[in-house]
């Protein structure tokens, strides 16, 4: 939805509308460093407790753990988790571990984010100053063109006189 309004914004110039965009990039930012500490296993986070990521609603895994490239996938029949989630499998032979592709992932969303937060700035910083130096035709000066404010087909010209 932020990407949307921050879509619109640029079209429509819209300078909040790029705010918010940017505040959602910011937020987004932090969310794909916690994705990396996490997988990462940095500080206290560990992957063995699955509390932290679904709420301990649901057994913990990642899309990239059964696709991954080179992934062979066996399902377990006979398990005692079996019971807990219908899903039990063994995953072998993949090229790259599921999480360093999600590191991975989580880093180039960063990047696009960071990238997408300058842009944000600067088109709204811009818009912004669009607003301020915006001037009428002719501008503010009394000397300049000026419509006629009555519809007539006379119109009536100053007149200046020496003396």
């Amino acid at each position: 939805m932020a990407v949307i309004l921050g879509v619109f914004g640029t079209l429509q110039y819209r300078s909040r509308y790029l705010m918010l965009y940017a505040v959602w990039l910011v937020v987004w930012v932090g969310w794909n460093a916690f994705i990396i500490c996490f997988y990462l296993e940095v500080g206290h986070l560990s992957q063995d407790r699955d509390f932290i990521m679904t709420f301990n609603t649901s057994l913990h895994r990642s899309w990239w753990m059964e696709n991954g490239p080179g992934c062979l996938v066996t399902p377990v029949i006979n398990s005692n988790l079996a019971l807990e989630d219908h899903h039990v499998i063994t995953v072998t032979g993949c090229l790259l571990d599921y999480q360093y592709i999600e590191v991975v992932s989580s880093a180039m969303q960063i990047f696009l984010a960071l990238f997408g937060f300058v842009y944000a700035c600067y088109v709204s910083k811009m818009f912004m100053e669009e607003e301020d130096s915006f001037d009428f035709i002719g501008g503010f000066d009394s000397y300049g063109y000026q419509a006629p404010q009555k519809m007539s087909h006379l119109q009536l010209q100053p007149l200046y006189t020496s003396g």
